[in-house]
């Protein structure tokens, strides 16, 4: 059965003074079922972070338009990209006299399959309906100690080193970047591309559930916002997120009124 591409993107500032976070989904020029998502946490304190953030999405879309799906692989077009832009964020450490760092998660959707690569405590998830198939593991200090049996999810997520990370784009080592893809999709697939503003307020079966029982994309994300809202009591950081659901149509030249021509939603703010 034909698929289509219900996706939205939506930003709160949260509790904070700036919006340090970028989130954008971007189709391929040329069409074809191919787009990138892209989500990246700037810091660095006042401006710092939102100069890192941007120069993470401009190199993706920048990267994006040179890239041909049927002769390059997409791991190289998301090493490529974060590697870049990561060297441009250290560029500008001289330039701006600032402390510019960044996380980034960023999928590529390609007709069947998926690829993704992650950088810090931004995610990526991976749902089937209400069932989580994949969750990439942070680059953090508490994330380790989950790994090595220390503590368990539960712990970390109120764990007083939780913001320590090991590795970001604009450090002076090579960042860690973390690299996976997945086949044979269909509807019931959802993809979650997020900043640890977001995730940090919900299991993964709270996210699981919450985005299965929305209509839309864009109820997803609104519906997650105010949950985040809500939980955060006065407290919240920036959130962003990119949501991307998979959708059996019934024919193939029919496309979900939620869709834009190339298959795509357009970035759709939740308030």
């Amino acid at each position: 059965m034909p698929i289509s591409v219900d996706a939205c993107v939506a930003q709160h500032l949260g509790d904070r003074r700036e919006q340090q976070d970028r989130v954008a989904i971007l189709p391929h020029p040329g069409g074809g079922g191919v787009a990138l998502a892209v989500v990246a946490d700037g810091m660095g304190g006042h401006t710092g972070g939102t100069i890192a953030a941007q120069q993470v999405v401009h190199t993706a879309r920048n990267n994006l338009e040179r890239f041909s799906a049927r002769s390059e692989s997409a791991r190289v077009l998301l090493e490529s990209s974060i590697n870049e832009a990561h060297m441009l964020i250290k560029a500008c450490r001289f330039i701006n006299e600032k402390d510019p760092h960044s996380t980034v998660v960023m999928l590529l959707l390609q007709p069947g399959k998926v690829s993704w690569a992650h950088c810090g405590d931004s995610r990526f998830y991976h749902f089937r309906g209400d069932s989580l198939i994949f969750r990439s593991t942070d680059h953090s200090y508490v994330a380790q100690l989950v790994v090595q049996g220390k503590i368990t999810p539960e712990q970390a997520l109120v764990h007083p080193n939780r913001n320590i990370l090991l590795t970001s784009l604009g450090g002076v080592e090579t960042p860690k970047v973390a690299f996976g893809e997945a086949e044979g999709l269909r509807g019931g697939d959802t993809f979650l591309l997020c900043s640890d503003g977001l995730w940090g307020y919900f299991t993964d079966q709270e996210l699981a559930w919450a985005i299965d029982g929305a209509a839309s994309a864009r109820e997803a994300s609104e519906l997650l916002i105010g949950r985040a809202r809500a939980l955060a009591k006065g407290d919240g950081d920036n959130m962003s997120l990119a949501i991307l659901k998979l959708v059996d149509t019934a024919a193939p030249e029919k496309v979900s009124a939620s869709a834009a021509d190339d298959g795509l939603l357009p970035p759709q703010p939740a308030k």
